[in-house]
């Protein structure tokens, strides 16, 4: 409700064409461009409306508000010129953490992106023979040195090996069923009916690709002889889901990948796979032996298998298909995967990626590098950064902690770490993570038994002195409050 003051007040206001009229705001037009300055006024004039009809400003406080005008339109115009998303420092521990865009990519990568990117490319286009090519051939020919040697070789897979790739994980998993399994039936465990993040659950992929749902054995107990007996002359594909996020215990029973590869050669079936991470490199090394990895699979006999890109193997995000050439042939013919096939920066990425892999040049992967730190190793940065912090306020202590790696892949896997425990007299921890989050660039945590916990596993060591600036500049304003 309007008072005679606040009218006062709003009279006071000057209109959206005299702001922009100022010279200082106009100059800031060479810059940002009218529009953006015009709305950028809009925003703040607003902003002051609000707070004179809700009392917050008298006749002293608006003046005083007017008179930094300039500065008020232009820290909106940063706000809202700059880009949205933004780069954050994961201290949280969680190698392959959602919320925050998953696997970094390797700094190998970028340039190949760059210049993909910036330029044309023989994307299509085969420069032998100068006539349309496919764009699978950039990164299926890695594959093949990374799976075909190795599993074709043992004489598991019975076939070549060949690779596609679609947007992601879910992708790869619709293409397949959709291709070989379209108005048959799919034989798969009620233990591995899983729901994933974002809602994907694996009975509603199902119908959406046209295939019927066969559920055999028990939530917790399922046994080959399960499969067996379902198969009939409907039966297109046996399926074998990955369980992300969670574990079964206790009375538990699960037909091996192998028993299944060897039912479905039997009868004929093919084995899809959906192994939802998917590893190319020996996760036994860093001390995880729960998490089956792609070669693993492939050897065992799995027919086809889909996994992400951008978990365990380190890359941009993507949909990743692997397995016996003839059907993944079907799948490249399938007008569905046209519509889920993924661009030329996705390529680039993918490339890069898998050279490294070629090249045995794991740590130039981050994701494979940040599991292959040492406890002592993710000490011995947290210790320097701790010694950077001198107050009595703002605690910092070292304890044993763990990290995990994420993004669904084993999880009841663990990697010892140690972490700078945070508390402060001045702050609870929630407040103390949000002025972490509020830093430049923003420091992500964890809020653990009235402690704040950063872990330098998942902290780029480039990083460091970022986020001793940020525990500084909080040291400082709890000595100066």
């Amino acid at each position: 409700m309007k008072t005679a003051a606040s009218a006062d007040l709003f009279r006071k206001l000057p209109s959206v064409d005299d702001v922009t009229r100022v010279p200082a705001v106009a100059a800031l037009g060479v810059s940002y461009g009218h529009d953006p300055i015009a709305d950028a006024a809009r925003a703040v004039l607003d902003r002051l409306r609000q707070e004179i009809a809700s009392g917050l400003l008298d006749a002293d406080a608006l003046e005083l508000a007017l008179s930094g005008l300039t500065d008020a339109l232009e820290k909106q115009l940063r706000q809202t010129m700059s880009f949205s998303l933004r780069p954050v420092i994961n201290a949280t521990g969680v190698i392959l953490h959602t919320n925050l865009g998953r696997a970094p990519i390797s700094e190998s990568a970028i340039p190949h992106i760059r210049e993909t990117a910036a330029a044309y490319s023989n994307l299509e286009f085969d420069l032998a023979t100068g006539l349309r090519g496919k764009r699978d051939v950039h990164i299926d020919r890695l594959f093949q040195r990374l799976l075909h040697e190795e599993g074709h070789e043992e004489g598991k897979t019975g076939t070549a090996v060949s690779t596609i790739v679609v947007n992601n994980n879910a992708a790869a998993v619709l293409l397949a069923l959709n291709t070989l399994a379209d108005g048959g039936e799919v034989i798969v465990s009620r233990g591995e009916l899983v729901e994933i993040g974002g809602s994907f659950r694996i009975p509603d992929v199902m119908a959406k690709s046209g295939a019927i749902l066969r559920e055999v054995g028990t939530t917790n107990r399922t046994r080959v002889s399960d499969y067996e007996k379902a198969i009939t002359e409907r039966t297109r594909l046996l399926l074998r889901v990955h369980r992300s996020n969670f574990e079964i215990t206790g009375f538990t029973e699960q037909a091996s990948t192998a028993e299944l590869a060897t039912l479905a050669s039997k009868r004929g079936v093919p084995l899809l796979e959906d192994l939802g991470s998917g590893a190319l490199f020996d996760l036994r090394s860093v001390g995880i032996d729960s998490e089956p990895g792609v070669l693993d699979s492939l050897r065992a006999g799995v027919g086809i298998v889909t996994y992400s890109g951008d978990k365990l193997l380190g890359g941009p995000q993507a949909g990743l298909i692997s397995g016996r050439a003839d059907l993944i042939s079907r799948m490249r013919s399938n007008s569905l995967f046209r519509a889920l096939r993924v661009d030329k920066l996705i390529y680039a990425a993918l490339e890069a990626t898998l050279l490294a892999y070629v090249r045995r040049d794991h740590d130039a992967i981050p994701t494979l590098r940040m599991m292959r730190l040492t406890k002592e190793e993710v000490g011995e940065r947290a210790a320097k950064l701790a010694a950077k912090v001198d107050s009595p306020k703002l605690k910092v202590q070292i304890v044993d902690g763990e990290s995990i790696l994420g993004g669904g892949a084993a999880p009841s896997s663990v990697l010892p770490t140690r972490l700078l425990a945070l508390s402060c007299d001045a702050l609870s921890p929630d407040e103390l993570a949000s002025r972490l989050r509020s830093s430049d660039p923003p420091i992500i945590a964890r809020v653990e038994e009235g402690r704040v916990l950063l872990d330098l596993r998942t902290v780029f060591p480039g990083q460091d002195k970022a986020l001793g600036d940020a525990l500084a500049m909080i040291e400082q304003w709890v000595i100066s409050g």
